[in-house]
C-alpha cells in the first residue's frame, strides 16, 4: 500500500490547493503520491489507495469528479478510497454541517466507502470566472475558510490506515 491517487476537480483552485497539501502529508509519510486533476486522472486500478476530492457548488459535486468516481467505480471498491468535498465559505464554515450530495451518497452506498468529509473553501474575487462567482466572492463568504491543520490532521489519518493495511498484510 504505497501508491496513493490523489484526483481532484476544482474550478477557482481551492480544491485542487486542499489536493495538494494532502498529496503532500502523504508524501512525508512515505507514500508515492499523484495528485491528478479530474480531466488528467490515471486508472484507479494503478493505485494501491484512492483520494477524490471536489467542490460543492448549490449542493452538486463537479461534474467530472462525479464521472470519474462513475467510470472508476469497480476499481474505488476494491481499494482504500476517501473522498472529501469543499465548499462551505464564510463564517460558521467549519462548525456548519455540510450535506453530502445524493448522487455522492448514493455512489458510497454502492461502492460502499465513507461519506466524504467536508473542508471549508476559498473565495477568492481575483480567481472567480462567472458574474455570480465574482458577486459571491465579494460578499459575507469571501475569503479562504479552509482549515489546513484540519486538513494535514484528516491526510495523516489517511496514512495511519494505510500504514495499519500494511502491517497487517505483511505479518
Amino acid at each position: 500500500m504505497n501508491t496513493v491517487l490523489v484526483v481532484y476537480a476544482s474550478q477557482m483552485g481551492s480544491t485542487a490547493e486542499i489536493a495538494a497539501v494532502v498529496g503532500d502529508q502523504l508524501t512525508r509519510r512515505g507514500f508515492h503520491v499523484d495528485v491528478q486533476s479530474t480531466a488528467a486522472a490515471r486508472d484507479a486500478r494503478l493505485y494501491d489507495a484512492v483520494i477524490v476530492g471536489s467542490p460543492v457548488y448549490f449542493g452538486r459535486w463537479d461534474r467530472t469528479a462525479l464521472r470519474f468516481l462513475q467510470a472508476q467505480a469497480p476499481d474505488l471498491a476494491e481499494r482504500p478510497t476517501w473522498l472529501f468535498q469543499s465548499g462551505p465559505c464564510g463564517p460558521g464554515a467549519s462548525t456548519e454541517p455540510a450535506r453530502t450530495p445524493r448522487a455522492v451518497e448514493r455512489f458510497c452506498a454502492a461502492v460502499g466507502i465513507a461519506a466524504p468529509v467536508t473542508f471549508g473553501g476559498n473565495l477568492d474575487r481575483s480567481k472567480a470566472r462567472t458574474w455570480l462567482a465574482r458577486r459571491v466572492a465579494t460578499g459575507n463568504l469571501a475569503g479562504d475558510s479552509r482549515d489546513w491543520h484540519a486538513i494535514r490532521a484528516w491526510a495523516d489519518g489517511v496514512s495511519d490506515h494505510l500504514e495499519s493495511v500494511v502491517t497487517l498484510t505483511a505479518v
